[in-house]
């Protein structure tokens, strides 16, 4: 795993002594084996004053603007390196809301599992998330738990949703993009994507390739500290990569976009392996990415307190926001041709996210 403290969960959380081996029918129920599922995993390992309530819902206490949002995770393999399921499922969620101008406080937590699924398997997904959330500051409060027949489902999928609260200095809209503003990238591009790829087709690297899932809020709200309303837009790269979302945005807001690729932070290994499979990096999903659209007065400051962040280490100014051509993204190749980048047309990689 790319994070001590991942492995140091493991062995701080053993998976308690059960009477069963494997997920079955019985345990969607909502009878003896449900109790003892949840009581055994969910409940003690994400203890806090508002879950243990153990109620249908949740009653939290927040006050002024929110921000909340949803997504569903389906990812295949449900391990891959660098992360799992679990922990994908909360970093995806909390970065929804800190792309808001938000500061995540508390999600939901729902679990569709295939009869099948191993108790070691859901146990190392469970102490990943308890992880997951510690590391973001967040709290699990409500939740869900059924289970499907075998072959009705893939082992298993997670649904989280989340709330926050809007950072007083934040202005996030993207009508607030405007000419000259610099488009910044946090880190590496396509990682995530190709860890999942590298385990499908069982390709090898000299170096191995790591999803690069991790919490942004914390890295956000410092960066909105300093900069405030000076941060026109955040929005993370995920399905469709960083060439779908521009495209988007350039779209939405009748503005003209210019990149380089001479500019696109990459890791040599998922080069590599882009181009062994086929596939342009920049159409490759991300989960631990952020693009800023931030005023040009203020870019070169933003990008040095960016990279000292270790979220921001590989952070790079990629492009600017421009008069010419509206609605279009175009893109200056690394030989110094000029191309229009189009929104993804169809599934590159499926079951990423």
């Amino acid at each position: 795993m790319k994070d001590k403290k991942y492995v140091k969960m493991q062995l701080q959380c053993p998976m308690p002594k059960l009477d069963f081996d494997v997920i079955t029918l019985g345990h969607g129920s909502g009878g003896v084996l449900t109790n003892k599922l949840l009581d055994s995993g969910v409940f003690d390992l994400l203890s806090n004053p508002i879950l243990d309530e153990r109620h249908d819902g949740a009653f939290i206490e927040m006050s002024g603007k929110l921000a909340f949002s949803t997504d569903s995770f389906l990812v295949s393999p449900i391990f891959f390196p660098g992360g799992n399921i679990g922990e994908l499922a909360v970093n995806g969620t909390v970065n929804d809301i800190a792309m808001c101008g938000a500061i995540p406080k508390y999600l939901s937590l729902s679990f569709i599992i295939e009869e099948g699924l191993k108790m070691t398997e859901f146990w190392e997904i469970l102490t990943t998330i308890k992880y997951a959330c510690e590391k973001a500051g967040v709290q699990v409060v409500t939740g869900d738990t059924k289970v499907v027949e075998k072959g009705k489902g893939d082992k298993i999928f997670i649904n989280t949703s989340g709330i926050g609260t809007i950072h007083p200095k934040a202005d996030i809209k993207d009508k607030r993009i405007t000419i000259g503003d610099k488009i910044i990238i946090s880190g590496n591009i396509a990682s995530h994507g190709m860890a999942i790829m590298s385990v499908r087709e069982g390709l090898e690297f000299d170096a191995e390739i790591l999803s690069d899932s991790t919490n942004l809020n914390h890295t956000i709200a410092s960066l909105l500290d300093k900069f405030g309303t000076d941060i026109h837009l955040l929005t993370d790269p995920t399905r469709g990569g960083v060439a779908t979302v521009l495209k988007e945005l350039a779209m939405a807001t009748d503005k003209g976009f210019e990149i380089k690729q001479r500019s696109l932070p990459i890791e040599q290994q998922v080069e590599a392996a882009c181009e062994l499979l086929g596939l342009d990096p920049l159409y490759v999903a991300n989960e631990g990415l952020f693009i800023s659209f931030v005023d040009e007065s203020i870019a070169d400051e933003y990008l040095i307190a960016l990279q000292k962040d270790d979220n921001g280490k590989f952070a790079a100014i990629i492009g600017e926001v421009v008069e010419d051509h509206p609605r279009q993204v175009i893109m200056e190749s690394a030989i110094g041709g000029k191309r229009v980048v189009s929104m993804l047309p169809g599934e590159q990689l499926p079951r990423i996210c």
